[in-house]
């Protein structure tokens, strides 16, 4: 954990005894900010993301954003590099060094081929598929969800290997809800860090006994599924239209029809998006049904595209 942090001259900074170059701007959100940079020491580019921390809270919530990278040394999950906190007078910015992924997210490839009026194609499709269920198993085998997976947070390395990042929503796998007042609060709480076009249904109306897994996650893996199939995701045109998702969810999703698809591929999208979780399966059955569907001809653990 990098104690030492300063802006020593105009345009860099200082992390761990290494100095970095501010390059550009990449992107900014509610309170937060990514900017490239050029470690002065390797020549590596990085991704510097800045989360402004206005109370005793936000400094907690960033620093288990960056303890929960730490939990992971998987190829399919992003790794920190660096992680410290800098005070701007009366508040604080917490500042993670990520790997710098040029080829954008798996968004960026779905909106790149969709401008040409293409699509990935069906093995390019099983082999992301694959590779981001291995990151998920990962994050489910130490007990966690993600709770956040959307194409926009998958990167891809430069072979077009998925790895799953913005570990910021990640909770408690398992959550046993046993009040109104609990059901309430974890319902606001999906509502705040949880993508509304990829969240599940049973986080849109929280009962107030029940179990919540890790197969929210599973959901979400639908929706990413369907986007890398047909462009977009499922929910998208309905929260545009200004529709109710909350309600669209509680349906069985209706897949179009495609010649691009087999129906093994429609299977099993049907059973990511099966609406009553206990009816939906674990990652680890998703697994075995995505390797036997893999093309023989290369190996499983890279993923070209």
């Amino acid at each position: 954990m990098g104690h030492a942090l300063c802006v020593c001259s105009r345009g860099s900074v200082i992390i761990d005894n290494k100095r970095y170059l501010f390059i550009q701007k990449l992107g900014e959100g509610g309170f937060s900010y990514v900017d490239l940079v050029e470690g002065l020491h390797d020549g590596q580019f990085y991704a510097l993301k800045r989360i402004l921390c206005h109370e005793q809270q936000d400094r907690e919530e960033a620093q288990r954003e960056a303890d929960m990278h730490r939990l992971f040394h998987h190829p399919n999950i992003l790794h920190l590099v660096a992680y410290c906190l800098r005070e701007r007078g009366t508040k604080h910015e917490a500042w993670l060094l990520l790997p710098f992924f040029k080829r954008g997210t798996l968004w960026d490839e779905i909106e790149k081929l969709k401008d040409k009026g293409n699509f990935l194609t069906e093995e390019q499709i099983l082999r992301l598929l694959l590779s981001i269920c291995r990151g998920l198993e990962a994050i489910h085998a130490k007990g966690y969800a993600h709770r956040d997976l959307k194409p926009t947070n998958i990167l891809l390395g430069d072979e077009g290997q998925p790895v799953l990042m913005d570990l910021g929503s990640m909770s408690q796998a398992c959550i046993h809800v046993e009040s109104s007042r609990q059901a309430l609060a974890l319902q606001d709480w999906a509502a705040q860090r949880c993508t509304i076009s990829y969240r599940a249904p049973e986080l849109f109306s929280v009962q107030s006994h029940c179990v919540i897994d890790e197969r929210t996650d599973v959901w979400s893996l639908g929706c990413v599924l369907y986007a890398m199939m047909f462009g977009e995701g499922p929910y998208d045109t309905v929260f545009q239209k200004g529709d109710s998702v909350a309600l669209a969810v509680q349906n069985q999703l209706s897949i179009p029809q495609s010649p691009r698809h087999s129906s093994a591929l429609r299977q099993l999208l049907t059973l990511m998006m099966t609406v009553d979780p206990q009816q939906r399966p674990h990652v680890p059955f998703l697994l075995s049904q995505l390797e036997a569907l893999q093309p023989p001809a290369q190996s499983q653990h890279t993923t070209q595209i």
